[in-house]
């Protein structure tokens, strides 16, 4: 096999793996979370909370993660709306911004 072949071969290896190994969030924990926002790096749940609730009136809290992924900093926030039905939330935890808002599977 010559050189060429061999890494065209490896390439071909790499991608494949690429495609098949999902993007990988990392959990923040609460003492991380605290950290990041007294340096001002995220907002407050608190805040962030309140946009998500004005988008569906009368839902409750679920669950609320801090998760890193792909190098941005995500609050991921589920909750039960008053229609009985799971909402999954995805916030920039730096600027707000709604990345996601979709029934839960």
């Amino acid at each position: 096999m010559n050189r060429f072949t061999l890494c065209c071969s490896a390439l071909a290896a790499s991608l494949s793996l690429a495609l098949v190994i999902p993007a990988s969030a990392r959990d923040l924990d609460q003492d991380e979370a605290l950290r990041l926002r007294e340096k001002g790096i995220i907002q407050p749940l608190e805040t962030l909370l309140q946009n998500a609730l004005g988008r569906h009136p009368g839902a409750r809290l679920l669950e609320a993660e801090l998760e890193e992924e792909d190098d941005i900093l995500v609050y991921e926030i589920e909750l039960l709306t008053s229609d009985g039905v799971v909402r999954e939330i995805e916030l920039d935890a730096s600027s707000g911004k709604i990345l996601k808002d979709e029934e839960d599977d």
